[in-house]
């Protein structure tokens, strides 16, 4: 059994969805200590975004530059980490309403055709089955559904409906939010967070 661990925050050891990801983690081995952790800081080691040099390197057009190649290579190593997960553990803070934009980078390296999903004469079909995914939210504003600003969150909606795109369908949200009101709030926000953390079952 094999766990990919993604995180994607720019706060280091401050980041509140740095750390509740890393306790998703540890209550999974816990639960299954025969699982085998591959660990991705995305924003330490970020991958490119995608131009066009990448799309003609794709294609088949030479290209020289090392820092491209580095790059694919990079993607290639995504996928097969993907691939090869039996459980996926993401790390995502909400910037700007959205994901972190090394995170958008990983997706669009990982969101491929024909390896992740496929188009079917009924529409695109995941190829991702039968992997479960847990995502470590964090937001410094109050967006969950029932809240005057819920319209406004692109973050977890996006993650789950990536996810579930590609087959991923069994995904649970661990959410801290309203963490920048205050650090009586945040404390609040992160103890809640934990008590669903160790409410996980294998």
């Amino acid at each position: 059994m094999q766990l990919l661990h993604l995180d994607s925050s720019l706060l280091g050891t401050h980041s509140v969805s740095r750390n509740l990801s890393s306790d998703i983690v540890a209550r999974l081995v816990k639960l299954q200590p025969e699982l085998r952790v591959i660990y991705r800081d995305l924003a330490d080691d970020p991958a490119l975004h995608l131009s066009g040099a990448h799309l003609a390197a794709w294609q088949g057009i030479d290209n020289k530059d090392k820092v491209l190649i580095d790059d694919l290579f990079k993607g290639t190593a995504y996928m097969d980490e993907l691939l090869g997960a039996d459980i996926v553990v993401i790390g995502a803070p909400m910037y700007n309403l959205s994901i972190p934009t090394p995170l958008k980078a990983w997706i669009d390296r990982i969101a491929v055709a024909g390896k992740t999903f496929h188009y079917t004469a009924t529409g695109p079909e995941g190829l991702l089955k039968n992997k479960r995914a847990f995502i470590a939210s964090a937001r410094g504003g109050v967006y969950s559904a029932g809240s005057p600003a819920a319209a406004l969150e692109h973050h977890e909606s996006y993650l789950i409906g990536l996810l579930s795109f590609l087959g991923i369908t069994d995904t649970t949200v661990v959410r801290a939010e309203g963490v920048a009101f205050s650090p009586e709030a945040k404390e609040e926000a992160v103890t809640q967070a934990r008590r669903a953390i160790a409410a996980i079952t294998a």
